[in-house]
């Protein structure tokens, strides 16, 4: 059922530093994942899934293949009302910086909300991967008649400084709010909620006496415009609850699904090897709520004698005989050559298919063929879109600094990197 009622903002985020060089050329929510969806993918069809149709996104860095992506996946007929739309930072009359923080990104946007007719705004996080119904978020608003509701998450004491953690009372009403908690365990105490408060709602507890805000935000539409004519504001967490949960009826709804931040390499690396393995905690195909992306219309992989154990291999992947893939991640159009060993290994794949004449002209130059040659050891790296990796290649990410630039890779959190397009000479070892 369609909820004409709700607009939803979709927070691209700024440039991506955590994430880099995955978003060295290419906006956050862009960025590939699970071998053929991109981040954006995910909220923008939990959206769809909840009877959400009217999106903006909104995102101030290398928009541009965002913006193609988004135009060539979400359309709409003309007799339906629902878009999904891009909203680059740009100059006008009111101002001309980048975002200065996640309220800043919404009140320079003002004019999108006030034109519209909604009730209510729902704001989101472009780079998490979770399901989530929103139509339960909106009941519990409406049951509450919050002014702002928090989805939250529970989640250990040992988590609790990547968060902001709320204080309820018995009503579910925040009481108490304090932005990524960098202090002494003592004085998390105040936020500690007893198991019987957690389970009275249907969810289990076990151990998790701590709810954090998962960034996922239903504000009355008045409310918000009100909250954002401060320009001092320019933060959600930091600013605007902070100053006013005490005045204002602000309430939280309890979420207890698979949820998980992409927003570093190392959970992106994580996260997609999770994927491939035989239980998968989150899968992409749900008969209830798919995850949609752009149709590509790609032939199916081609495997020739490869052993393949606890991976994910995408459509338009070439797999040559003695290759052994395990607990690793290939996207589309991914292309390997002989006797490879990959290992804990992100592929993201490439956006084109070479032809026969363009790797006999690759030859010719010395250049190598998208995306893997043969006899290349590969283990716990990420491999961008369109790099070109040669002959007896090896890439380890053991006895390793967690963070180097290389000639022609990054090491991030110890893991290995080679950006988008870039090629990696035959033997060479990394």
């Amino acid at each position: 059922m369609q909820q004409r009622s709700i607009l939803s903002l979709i927070l691209g985020g700024g440039q991506g530093a955590r994430l880099f060089p995955l978003t060295q050329l290419r906006a956050k929510p862009a960025v590939p994942v699970a071998g053929k969806y991109r981040l954006i993918d995910v909220p923008i069809s939990n959206c769809l899934n909840s009877g959400i149709n009217r999106i903006y996104v909104l995102t101030q860095f290398m928009s541009v293949s965002l913006h193609r992506h988004i135009a060539n996946t979400y359309k709409f007929d003309m007799f339906n009302h629902g878009f999904v739309e891009v909203l680059a930072a740009q100059q006008t009359m009111e101002g001309a910086k980048w975002y200065q923080g996640t309220a800043d990104a919404v009140r320079q946007n003002l004019r999108q909300i006030e034109e519209d007719a909604c009730s209510d705004v729902l704001i989101l996080s472009g780079d998490q991967l979770y399901r989530m119904d929103y139509a339960e978020l909106l009941k519990t608003h409406a049951d509450t008649d919050a002014d702002i509701t928090i989805a939250v998450l529970p989640v250990p004491e040992s988590h609790v400084a990547g968060f902001g953690i709320l204080q309820m009372d018995e009503t579910g009403r925040i009481r108490s709010f304090i932005e990524k908690p960098r202090v002494a365990e003592k004085e998390h105490e105040p936020f500690y909620t007893p198991a019987e408060w957690i389970e009275a709602r249907g969810i289990k507890a076990e151990g998790r006496h701590y709810l954090a805000s998962m960034g996922i935000y239903l504000f009355k539409r008045d409310v918000l415009l009100d909250l954002l004519s401060d320009p001092q504001a320019t933060d959600f967490g930091r600013d605007v609850f902070q100053k006013h949960y005490q005045r204002l009826s602000v309430f939280v709804h309890l979420f207890d699904g698979y949820w998980e931040d992409l927003g570093t390499i190392k959970s992106y690396h994580q996260s997609s090897l999770d994927l491939a393995r035989d239980k998968p905690a989150f899968e992409f195909y749900h008969p209830e709520g798919p995850i949609y992306t752009r149709m590509r219309f790609l032939p199916a992989a081609r495997i020739s004698g490869a052993t393949i154990k606890e991976s994910l291999v995408s459509d338009g992947c070439v797999v040559q005989s003695g290759t052994t893939i395990h607990h690793s991640l290939l996207g589309v159009r991914s292309r390997l050559g002989e006797r490879c060993r990959i290992v804990e290994t992100v592929i993201i794949g490439a956006d084109r298919f070479e032809t026969d004449e363009e790797r006999e002209q690759n030859r010719q130059d010395g250049l190598p063929n998208m995306n893997v040659g043969s006899d290349c050891h590969i283990e716990r790296a990420i491999l961008d879109k369109d790099c070109r990796v040669g002959n007896q290649v090896t890439i380890n990410y053991r006895g390793k600094e967690l963070n180097v630039d290389g000639d022609c890779f990054y090491i991030r959190d110890g893991i290995v990197v080679i950006p988008k397009g870039m090629v990696v000479p035959d033997g060479k070892v990394i």
